[in-house]
């Protein structure tokens, strides 16, 4: 007789930090809690995460599967590495390919590029893992064969997903089960979706590139139209890389180079020192309105100038160049403004973060772009596909136009802090699309500049740069502030709370003195999990 709850959430929630020795910090309670497993059975942090990862692509499918993209930062306790697993468009996408379209399609088999986020857990567990690749995969499977129940925020995601997607190619017949989605509070299982993860867990990810999942992939690509072939997928590779990273108030903040748009965080946060951000309130207008105008300069480069790494014009480095950043904050006034980029001389996604005792930290995003990617699931496997091509353009003068072999611009990146002294303090990140960047700024200037804790960081109101001198604000913005924002110009619109992704939904863990502390968004069902 209670069956039929109500599962809105009409009251503002105040969580507080979360403190441990070992930590798990992500989006889905189920997800973190696995990932706590593994560290309780002897694993450390990368075991946690590729648990949790695995965890993610069946209990939270709206924003990533099997066939998603995926990129981590690993402090190892010695070094930071960075992990670019995203994977690259098929070699049949020549410009000719998509003639006569005027842009990228967002759905359907001609958004599939090759799906990166199974080498990146096979790729994090041969470099750094202790267990065995197939006791992280135990977690996911069992969840996908004996059922979960769906959580109020997934249920609605999966709805509006269905809506859209009903008529893609095998996305019914897995994620509609009796033509319909869950609804919250529903168990559902996902049997496909097991026998597809205990196959790479076996062959430790052969299967998906070289072997049976391999061949159900592509005879499912070329049934609908695709050029992707089998040596698409098995040419497919990871790259170990370099951060890139800006020193800010008295840290070190690290992301990514492109193809991600972690750069856009950093060149901001270069340029919010040079407008002296840090001497008025947090949350006042003094501070809000340069730190809008900063982002929109970092975001205006972002969009002309960031693709594969292996195709742009400009280095990272010309783009990060102090000198140059310093030229462009001087372009912020006290009124709005809508900027267009420079030119430097040459010179649906699911995060989750995971630290251990040993001192080792992860900071891991994995992703189908949006929500449930393309839409495409292949027949019997449970395998949904990520939409990563409609990250290019047709534009063959822009730097990000697509071309055989290319990886597409991507919106997910994940952070990193270190101490001036070269010690581990934060892994952190954000999900949400073009939020992205724009988050991971504003979190680390409350953590970082204004001393604010992880929980509350997650906790504290929004904004989200869009077009011209649009910004859209959530709806706990002091409404005062919005009023001034408004006589500088900013055309500021408040929005409802939507529970998705329109500001974002977070994952941090700090490291002190004692151990760590975490925090999560009350935006999504996440949980920091520590013992």
């Amino acid at each position: 007789m209670f069956d039929d709850l109500d599962y809105s959430q009409p009251y503002a929630s105040a969580r507080s930090p979360v403190m441990g020795n070992n930590m798990v910090a992500c989006s889905q309670p189920l997800a973190a809690q696995a990932g706590l497993d593994m560290l309780r059975k002897g694993g450390n942090a990368v075991d946690a995460a590729i648990a949790a990862a695995m965890v993610l692509t069946v209990v939270e499918p709206t924003g990533c599967g099997i066939g998603s993209d995926a990129f981590a930062i690993v402090w190892d306790g010695k070094k930071l590495q960075g992990l670019n697993a995203s994977g690259r468009s098929p070699k049949g996408w020549t410009p000719e390919h998509f003639a006569g379209q005027k842009e990228m399609p967002q759905r359907g088999w001609g958004a599939v590029t090759v799906p990166g986020a199974v080498s990146a857990w096979v790729a994090l567990s041969e470099r750094y893992g202790k267990l065995p690749f197939e006791t992280l995969a135990e977690p996911a499977i069992g969840y996908a064969r004996d059922g979960y129940q769906v959580t109020p925020i997934i249920a609605e995601l999966w709805r509006r997903g269905a809506d859209l997607l009903k008529d893609q190619p095998g996305f019914a017949e897995c994620f509609l089960p009796g033509g319909k989605a869950p609804k919250a509070g529903e168990k559902i299982r996902l049997k496909d979706h097991a026998n597809t993860l205990e196959s790479i867990a076996a062959t430790k990810g052969e299967s998906f590139y070289k072997g049976e999942l391999a061949q159900a992939i592509i005879a499912h690509a070329h049934v609908n139209g695709s050029v992707m072939s089998l040596d698409d997928l098995a040419s497919h590779s990871v790259d170990w890389i370099d951060t890139l990273s800006v020193p800010y108030a008295g840290a070190v903040v690290h992301e990514l180079p492109p193809n991600g748009q972690g750069i856009a965080t950093l060149s901001g946060l270069t340029m919010l020192e040079a407008l002296g951000v840090g001497e008025h309130p947090v949350d006042s207008v003094e501070t809000v309105h340069p730190v809008l105008e900063a982002m929109k300069l970092a975001l205006a480069d972002l969009d002309e100038h960031v693709a594969d790494h292996e195709h742009m014009r400009l280095q990272s480095a010309h783009l990060l160049d102090p000198a140059y950043l310093m030229e462009r904050a001087s372009l912020a006034t006290e009124m709005a403004a809508n900027p267009g980029h420079g030119s430097p001389k040459a010179g649906g996604t699911v995060y989750l973060s995971a630290a251990d005792e040993s001192g080792m930290m992860v900071s891991f995003i994995q992703s189908n772009y949006m929500g449930f990617g393309s839409g495409v699931v292949v027949p019997g496997t449970g395998i949904s596909l990520q939409n990563r091509g409609a990250g290019f353009t047709l534009d063959p003068n822009h730097v990000n136009t697509v071309a055989p072999g290319k990886r597409p611009f991507h919106t997910i990146i994940p952070g990193f802090v270190m101490n001036a002294d070269g010690t581990p303090l934060m892994s952190f990140g954000l999900m949400g699309g073009p939020m992205q960047a724009q988050g991971h700024l504003q979190m680390m200037m409350r953590i970082l500049r204004y001393k604010q804790n992880p929980q509350a960081a997650a906790d504290a109101p929004r904004w989200r740069l869009e077009a011209g001198l649009k910004v859209a604000v959530e709806r706990s913005f002091d409404r005062l502030v919005v009023a001034e924002l408004r006589a500088k110009g900013h055309d500021i619109e408040v929005e409802e709370p939507s529970g998705v992704f329109a500001f974002g939904g977070a994952q941090i863990i700090q490291r002190t003195e004692h151990g760590y502390v975490g925090g999560t968004d009350p935006r999504k069902d996440g949980l920091v999990a520590a013992y």
